[in-house]
């Protein structure tokens, strides 16, 4: 339950501090007062959408925290999940907004999304405004109601696991049958490219070194010249190259006795000599290793021709990518031809998991038709002690013609207060006030069956008066007998009846507008009540019918 709300510099609150009870809460207050403030609030500290205009002017940021008591409710997993701190006596959540739209939202001093936010509010609290009246014709409410009514969590569960799996499955064999037909069609040419592949027997590296053979080939003859050439010049007739060097380092080892640096030169001359004969002999090598070859230079120009056709028709960048895509073609060619029987697997377990579908989803609907029935019976003796005796609702569930992740089961909701007229459509026939009393049955029956720590009604008594405002007021008690209740009212009927009451009232500055939210005592409590009764102008009537319609609460 919500032990204490704090709001700062958010819309007319300048600064809220506020302790609240366990068991039955009312908040009255004038319209515009700022009641609805203060539930926008609490709707963003939940995870709602943080928008910069709900600070105040000349503010930087706004901040909600709350406080709240998590003991004997099952939320523990929540915080083992995300690796937050749980204290059961002590939960204090937090969101702020800076005026640059930014949020920043904690939990026990935890930063989370606003995601987070909302997954923790869900569990917590249960705001259930005048608009969500509108619930009652929603399909979805009325399942999730059923499925609640029943107290078998574990069928819902269950079937939403193998519904996902059989979608998981049923898409997979789609894709498998698709690209398999895609593929079949292509086979052909993948079949014609892959041969193309197959025949140039490509080898990694050998672009690389043909394209080298081929420079060489193309001008051997230019490179046996350039050779011969140097080989003549070191070994000329008229004087080799060798031979000056050798009477060079003779004619200097001869006086290197008498001048040491002649003889360190003839060593070096003598290192040049041999260097030049071990060269000489190469080139005598190379000479007669490099010859014109026209047959050759045709092969390598006629394969390098192959290779770039190759290239260019599969805008590939090298041998090695032409290698990889024939690799794949093998592959694809492979898994078209062997796709039959992958289809086939596909196939068989789409099959089982659409039996185990099958099977779950009429549980969960045994399930709904056994709540229904029960539903019924409670909703009908809860309408009767709310002044409709003539009520009937009857619940009819028919199969989806495609089972989504509800179920396969569709549900009508239908209702009728008088006499002789069979029950309709609810979204047809039910006035607001028998909305109003009817989605607060729905709630306490629901409140029952759930350990949520708090529910808040907003305005849930539109279109509800007198002793019937009075007798949704018991309902509201008995609830809170289960969780924390907080009911936003104009009806004094309802007010009077609060355990604990507060009221919202705005009040004028000079330049600005305040709203502040208080708790009353008995005394006040009267006097509020009264101006409910009679308005602005109090009268002595008005304070003994607040004070019969408090004493109602004993």
């Amino acid at each position: 339950m919500i032990q204490r709300l704090t709001i700062s510099h958010y819309a007319l609150i300048e600064q809220l501090d506020i302790d609240w009870e366990p068991g039955f809460s009312v908040i009255t207050g004038e319209t515009g007062a700022g009641k609805s403030i203060m539930l926008g609030a609490l709707e963003l500290l939940l995870g709602g959408r943080a928008d910069a205009k709900a600070i105040q002017t000349g503010q930087k940021k706004c901040m909600v925290e709350a406080s709240f008591r998590l003991e004997g409710f099952d939320v523990k997993p929540f915080f083992e999940t995300n690796d937050i701190d749980f204290d059961p006596a002590e939960c204090i959540v937090r969101r702020e907004v800076t005026a640059a739209g930014k949020s920043r939202a904690f939990i026990n001093d935890t930063p989370v999304t606003a995601a987070k936010l909302k997954e923790l509010g869900a569990l917590l609290i249960d705001i259930h405004s005048q608009h969500k009246n509108l619930l009652i014709r929603n399909e979805r409410f009325i399942l999730d109601t059923l499925d609640t009514m029943a107290a078998r969590p574990e069928l819902g569960e269950r079937y939403r696991t193998v519904h996902a799996d059989y979608k998981r499955a049923a898409n997979r064999l789609r894709s498998l049958t698709e690209a398999a037909e895609k593929d079949r069609n292509d086979l052909e040419y993948m079949q014609f490219q892959l041969t193309q592949l197959e025949e140039a027997a490509l080898q990694a590296g050998e672009q690389e070194e043909l394209e080298q053979e081929l420079s060489l080939l193309s001008h051997a003859e230019d490179i046996r010249q350039a050779l011969a050439s140097a080989q003549n010049l070191l070994e000329g007739e008229e004087l080799p190259v060798s031979q000056a060097l050798r009477m060079a380092t003779d004619a200097l080892s001869g006086v290197e006795k008498h001048a040491p640096q002649a003889g360190e030169l003839a060593e070096r001359l003598r290192s040049v000599r041999i260097e030049l004969d071990d060269i000489s002999t190469e080139l005598e090598r190379e000479v007669d290793a490099v010859e014109a070859d026209p047959a050759r230079l045709a092969f390598v120009e006629e394969r390098l021709s192959t290779i770039y056709n190759l290239e260019q028709k599969h805008h590939a960048a090298g041998v090695d990518e032409l290698l990889q895509l024939e690799q794949e073609l093998r592959e694809k060619i492979d898994a078209t031809e062997n796709a039959d029987e992958l289809i086939q697997e596909a196939r068989r377990e789409t099959e089982r998991l659409h039996a185990q579908r099958q099977e779950a989803a009429q549980a969960l609907t045994e399930s709904r038709k056994s709540a229904a029935q029960q539903m019924e019976q409670e909703l009908i003796a809860a309408l009767q002690n709310l002044g409709m005796p003539h009520a009937k609702i009857t619940i009819e569930i028919a199969p989806r013609t495609e089972p989504d992740e509800s179920g396969a089961d569709r549900v009508a909701f239908l209702f009728s207060a008088n006499k002789n007229v069979p029950p309709q459509d609810v979204s047809e026939i039910a006035s607001g006030g028998e909305i109003a009393r009817l989605m607060l049955s729905i709630k306490a029956l629901i409140s029952r069956r759930t350990h949520l720590p708090s529910i808040i009604f907003d305005e849930i008594d539109t279109g509800v008066s007198g002793e019937m405002a009075e007798r949704m007021a018991m309902v509201m008690r008995h609830i809170a007998e289960h969780c924390q209740v907080i009911c936003i009212t104009h009806l004094p009927q309802i007010a009077a009846h609060g355990q604990h009451h507060f009221k919202v009232y705005k009040e004028d500055a000079a330049d600005t507008t305040r709203s502040h939210i208080v708790p009353l005592d008995e005394e006040a409590r009267v006097e509020e009540i009264a101006h409910m009764l009679s308005g602005a102008s109090l009268t002595d009537a008005a304070i003994e019918n607040a004070r019969a319609l408090c004493a109602k609460r004993a």
